[in-house]
């Protein structure tokens, strides 16, 4: 049988956003596939560059709508290391705090599109279930359900509620008791294991010289974690171990965000017993001086990272966002080669792409 193209997106289902995806068939399996992407272009790093430094904070919100705050945490912290200023400790526990719970939230996210491409309605719904009790914590605290606009230099937007504390326990204690409904639905359903275990398996020399990250990375061996080897915030205290699965295959990138979920839970529970009282908020400069600097976060789709130049002016000379999406998406073209065609949904779920943070 000859071989030929065939066109995924970029409006399909299957890419979970706006991208495409051509694969070279022959019969069912695929040969080659090229990813191309661009079709959500924004200029986001050249509008950082006609906006003043507080005018941008907003902008990172939108990166990756999932992981709102992750994403604006790299931006202020790259910005606050240029500052050389550090927030209150308590700001520090509440932008710790909603960090994991945005971590929760996306993973929830990703667990619920994960199930709908492989058939498992009901397992989607309990997984969009339990992130409105994480929205509902981010609501409380900043407002906002979904672009929270709350880290800002040297602090945060605004304290925490009164009971707020109270309330991240209790609804974290309720979600690490639900979690027994996706090992029950997903993890030890036999059709599902059918469709991840051995399928798109990313070797561990392979995740490394590509440079994929997160998860991605994690599930293929490699114990790369910002949080773990360049702590920010609280996580040089709090001294946690990254989730790390050996096979590189659908169900180790699975595992792993289902044990982080647990691991955040664990975190933000943790913090919330332990809140100091105290300043939200120090008083910084309008601008940073001149000078460069590098900061990386681990959002929940791997390691994000900021270079920024600063001239001493009102805005960034110069701003620079590396996706750990992008390099994901590229990778498809070495997980991807010799499935079958209906392997394909569970090899990009896997990956977990956002195309928001990708195109920029």
């Amino acid at each position: 049988m000859a071989e030929m193209w065939v066109n995924f997106g970029p409006q399909h289902p299957f890419t979970h956003g706006l991208w495409r995806l051509k694969v070279k068939v022959d019969g069912e399996t695929v040969t080659d596939v090229e990813p191309t992407i661009g079709y959500l272009h924004r200029g986001v790093e050249k509008i950082a560059e006609n906006r003043t430094w507080y005018q941008f904070i907003p902008y990172n919100d939108r990166l990756c709508y999932v992981a709102s705050i992750a994403w604006s945490e790299g931006y202020i912290g790259a910005v606050e290391k240029l500052m050389d200023i550090e927030p209150p400790e308590r700001a520090k526990y509440l932008r710790t705090i909603s960090f994991e719970l945005q971590r929760i939230a996306s993973h929830f996210v990703w667990l619920a599109a994960y199930a709908i491409d492989l058939g498992n309605f009901t397992a989607m719904l309990f997984a969009v279930r339990e992130r409105e009790f994480i929205l509902d914590l981010l609501s409380r605290l900043t407002g906002h359900r979904m672009t929270y606009n709350y880290p800002r230099f040297g602090g945060v937007a605004r304290d925490a509620p009164i009971g707020w504390e109270d309330r991240v326990v209790r609804n974290l204690n309720r979600i690490e008791r639900k979690m027994k409904d996706f090992i029950d639905l997903m993890t030890e359903n036999e059709t599902f294991l059918k469709r991840v275990q051995g399928v798109g398996v990313l070797p561990r020399n392979k995740a490394k010289a590509w440079g994929v990250t997160g998860p991605v990375a994690r599930g293929s061996g490699l114990k790369t974690d910002v949080r773990y080897n360049d702590p920010y915030l609280l996580y040089e205290e709090i001294g946690f171990e990254p989730v790390v699965m050996k096979d590189g295959d659908c169900y180790s990138r699975y595992m792993v965000r289902m044990q982080e979920i647990f691991e955040s839970i664990n975190i933000s529970r943790d913090l919330a017993e332990k809140m100091p009282s105290g300043d939200i908020q120090i008083k910084a400069p309008k601008k940073p001086p001149e000078g460069e600097v590098f900061n990386r976060v681990e959002v929940p789709r791997g390691e994000a990272s900021y270079y920024i130049v600063s001239n001493g002016g009102n805005s960034p000379y110069r701003l620079k966002i590396r996706s750990p999406a992008y390099i994901h998406i590229q990778s498809t073209k070495v997980i991807m080669p010799g499935h079958n065609v209906a392997d394909l949904p569970a090899i990009l779920g896997s990956l977990d792409v956002c195309l928001g943070d990708t195109d920029r």
